[in-house]
């Protein structure tokens, strides 16, 4: 018999390259998952049983769904279908950039063309960072560094390619792919061959930008999230707090703080 719906809620972050979601008691203190899972758009095809299982195992099936997706209309359509299997009683919100959520002032000249993941990511970080400027670091397939004020006002970014299309773009004129996952060893600095000089390269890129991020917004408090940040935290020139999935942390952020509010 399929559990009833709970005062429990089912975060999901579609991103360019995976899928990954948390289920969490709406008690629950930011960050606290009762189950969580991740998987490529390739397996989407097992979202429903992995949902199954961990409902089961939870006995709880979500009664709010909150999901962000930058993946486009077929991931999006996977999620959909995999909610009327697991959680058809529950309500669906698809997360947006709005002028303003749980406390954060969206200042992108066009509030609603900011990346959902980023807004989610400023919520997040905020949340974390309470009063303090902060600049989030967001490392996936491309790399977004984006700043919030001490006051809650997210004032921009910049998106650069990730780590891996970085070297990628390198390694296609020299047949040196580098291999990064997160057990690569890194590089030195000046490296003595062109696979570990493109990872060296790229990671002084990728950690420049973040650098010059946080001495911008006046050595501001920096976040840094991704699949590639266990790679590039080490190699920063400046302190920087490693958080797995800032956006999901948003995510839970938003439903902690209520409703949706777009004025402030």
């Amino acid at each position: 018999m399929t559990p009833a719906p709970v005062d429990t809620w089912l975060l999901v972050d579609a991103g360019n390259t995976r899928v990954k979601w948390a289920l969490a008691d709406a008690a629950a203190p930011l960050g606290s998952w009762l189950a969580q899972g991740a998987m490529a758009h390739g397996l989407l095809d097992t979202l429903i049983a992995e949902w199954q299982a961990a409902q089961a195992e939870q006995g709880r099936v979500p009664a709010r769904v909150l999901a962000a997706n930058v993946a486009g209309g077929g991931v999006r359509a996977a999620i959909e279908g995999a909610l009327r299997v697991c959680a058809p009683g529950a309500a669906l919100e698809w997360f947006t950039s709005l002028p303003w959520r749980a406390g954060v002032l969206n200042g992108y000249a066009n509030p609603a063309q900011l990346g959902c993941d980023r807004f989610a990511a400023a919520i997040g970080a905020r949340a974390l960072a309470p009063g303090r400027n902060i600049v989030i670091a967001n490392c996936g397939t491309a790399t977004t560094v984006d700043a919030v004020t001490a006051d809650g006002r997210f004032i921009g970014g910049m998106i650069l390619p990730g780590l891996r299309l970085m070297s990628g773009a390198l390694a296609r004129n020299t047949a040196q792919l580098p291999q990064i996952d997160a057990g690569t060893v890194l590089p030195p600095v000046f490296a003595d061959n062109t696979h570990d000089a493109i990872l060296s390269g790229c990671l002084a890129a990728q950690a420049g930008a973040i650098g010059r991020a946080v001495a911008a917004h006046g050595g501001a408090t920096c976040i840094i999230s991704g699949g590639a940040a266990p790679l590039i935290a080490p190699v920063l020139a400046v302190p920087a707090r490693h958080v797995d999935n800032i956006v999901m942390l948003g995510l839970h952020a938003a439903l902690l703080a209520g409703g949706m509010d777009e004025t402030c």
